[in-house]
């Protein structure tokens, strides 16, 4: 018996102008071939799909001053954009140490950067999350510079399957490196009203915990299902009704921004692993060594803030910045995502 002829399945085609759907905008996932696209993408001050636009490039560059042969961390590889533009500095000579903790950007990341030139003469990329920075340090020894940006990359953001987002629909996971710990749905199973409370004061300052946290837990003890963005989005427009209407809009979109924060600051331990990554920073750095941190909200710049300045009391840090540096107005147009931005900077003693 013959086989049926399968059929030729044609690939999502933008609808219209602007595609809404991950999956149709092929263009932007391929921007070898199609960078016409993306550059107009960018220059409407939007980030393309799968990409990350890297922010304060140059005020890092200014700062880190890094020479040739020198050796350097990038705690937080990411997209590669701020590595690639580091590595650039060595002209060839030198080292970078590349950590990330998604093993499934990282393997991105890397195979990129390696078809660019940046073999592993120049680049060791490393799955692993920063807190354990000690132990790349025994491996490399002492950094003449190190770099960590804080913020979730915009590939981990547009892509619906990794549930950073509450504006499409996906698995509410929020996880990292979803090869480990538990995701948010189950997380949210188990946690009590005034755990939850707590968690979305601390972590994000959310005006509306006490009411969020409740609709939350009384829909699961209800027998109600969180599994998915979507859901959890519902669940707090309902917690927020009683709310005016012409602000109900407006504070639903930011207290979904700062609840999905939180969980995601929770589930990855991402306060846990700044601290741990602060307290190893002075130890793999050598005499002279400086650090640039980028930070996107204000839990994680007072720790920074509060680290920086006690080591420099105590002498182990020579110089730390005095006032916190920002993007600029015109980098804030082309990336929206830059506009919470925070840069500190440190200079071993």
């Amino acid at each position: 018996m013959e086989e049926k002829e399968q059929k030729h399945k044609r690939r999502p085609r933008y609808k219209g102008t602007h595609p809404r759907n991950y999956r149709e905008k092929y263009k932007e996932l391929n921007p070898e071939k199609y960078a016409e696209t993306i550059q107009k993408v960018i220059e409407k001050g939007s980030t393309p799909a799968g990409m990350h636009i890297s922010i304060c490039v140059q005020e890092i560059l200014d700062f880190l001053n890094i020479q040739p042969g020198q050796v350097g961390l990038d705690a937080t590889l990411g997209y590669g954009g701020h590595t690639k533009e580091m590595l650039k500095c060595l002209k060839g000579t030198g080292h970078i140490y590349g950590l990330d903790v998604d093993p499934i950007e990282s393997a991105k990341t890397k195979k990129r950067l390696t078809d660019q030139g940046y073999g592993e003469d120049i680049l060791t990329v490393k799955l692993l999350n920063f807190a354990h920075v000690d132990q790349v340090a025994e491996e490399a020894g002492k950094f003449d510079f190190v770099l960590a940006d804080l913020g979730v990359s915009s590939m981990q953001l547009d892509n619906p399957k990794r549930g950073f987002s509450y504006k499409t629909d996906g698995p509410l996971d929020l996880r990292m490196n979803p090869e480990k710990g538990v995701p948010a749905s189950e997380r949210l199973k188990e946690i009590s009203q005034e755990e939850l409370e707590g968690m979305l004061v601390e972590n994000s300052d959310e005006p509306y915990a006490y009411e969020i946290s409740k609709e939350v837990t009384d829909t699961i003890r209800q027998g109600g299902k969180i599994e998915t963005t979507l859901d959890l989005r519902r669940v707090i427009e309902k917690a927020l009704l009683f709310l005016p209407e012409k602000e109900h809009k407006e504070v639903t979109k930011k207290a979904c921004q700062r609840t999905f924060q939180a969980l995601r600051i929770d589930i990855n331990e991402e306060y846990e692993v700044l601290y741990s990554f602060l307290e190893k920073l002075p130890s793999v750095l050598k005499p002279g060594g400086r650090v640039a941190i980028l930070t996107f909200h204000s839990g994680e710049d007072r720790l920074v803030k509060k680290s920086f300045k006690r080591f420099e009391r105590e002498g182990i840090y020579s110089e730390v910045c005095k006032d916190v540096i920002r993007p600029t107005a015109q980098e804030c147009v082309k990336n929206g995502r830059a506009k919470c931005t925070k840069m500190r900077w440190a200079i071993k003693a």
